[in-house]
């Protein structure tokens, strides 16, 4: 991983040259919750400007990362970046809590996050979340092996969702997975063991074949409902105008 993440910071350098601010590593990575057949490399790369010519110096590196089986950089302006705080609450506040600065300045310290705009993304991330988990799962058709990658595959995402939910739920902010997830189980009502399954699975610790995949699968789902459902609530109740 490292080997990778410095070769791509050498390609920015010769790219971006003095246009280069920032790269900074972020997700599972940064959070040292890594694992190669399931995690990817998030990267975000900030620069001075970003005019035709910047694009087409940095187009390579992002075509050479992507070759790597890799997401493509999020490439902004600093400016973007403060602008975009109201937009990107829960990316750009996950980045200043668990990012990794792989090269240059940390230019996330200096820009707010918009706290209540925050929570409101937490709940609409949240619904969008669980309505797509639901869609790809009857996409799978019935095949055991696509519904185990699905699961796989989205208790990460769903781990991070939980995370920020605390903070909308004026919990503290817990910054390893399965911390998250049993804090959410607590505060929500419901068993952390699915989750904890997968990441065991996904980390190596168990093998697939030991888990007891459709009642995984339940009590997952039903752990998310009720993450979501108890956001909506709160979130209800605070926007209920005070009693005269």
């Amino acid at each position: 991983m490292e080997k990778l993440l410095n070769e791509l910071v050498g390609r920015l350098e010769r790219a971006a040259g003095k246009n280069l601010r920032s790269v900074v590593l972020y997700g599972s990575a940064a959070a040292s919750q890594y694992h190669p057949k399931h995690s990817d490399l998030n990267v975000l790369v900030v620069v001075n400007t970003l005019d035709p010519a910047a694009l087409d110096g940095l187009a390579p590196v992002s075509r050479w990362w992507q070759s790597r089986g890799q997401p493509g950089p999020m490439i902004f302006t600093e400016e973007e970046l403060r602008r975009s705080a109201d937009m990107f609450a829960i990316e750009l506040l996950d980045i200043k809590t668990t990012g990794r600065v792989l090269w240059g300045e940390d230019v996330l310290a200096e820009i707010d996050v918009p706290m209540q705009l925050h929570r409101i993304q937490v709940e609409r991330e949240l619904a969008q979340a669980l309505v797509r988990f639901r869609q790809h799962y009857m996409a799978t058709g019935g095949s055991r092996r696509a519904e185990r990658k699905l699961l796989l595959a989205s208790v990460s995402t769903f781990a991070v969702l939980f995370r920020h939910a605390l903070l909308a739920l004026g919990e503290p902010m817990a910054r390893d997975s399965r911390l998250a997830i049993d804090r959410a189980a607590a505060v929500a009502g419901f068993d952390p063991g699915p989750f904890h399954a997968l990441l065991d699975v996904r980390e190596g610790k168990r093998k697939a074949a030991e888990l007891d995949w459709p009642g995984t699968f339940s009590g997952y789902l039903k752990g998310i409902e009720r993450v979501a459902q108890e956001v909506d609530r709160r979130m209800a109740e605070t926007a209920k105008p005070a009693a005269n």
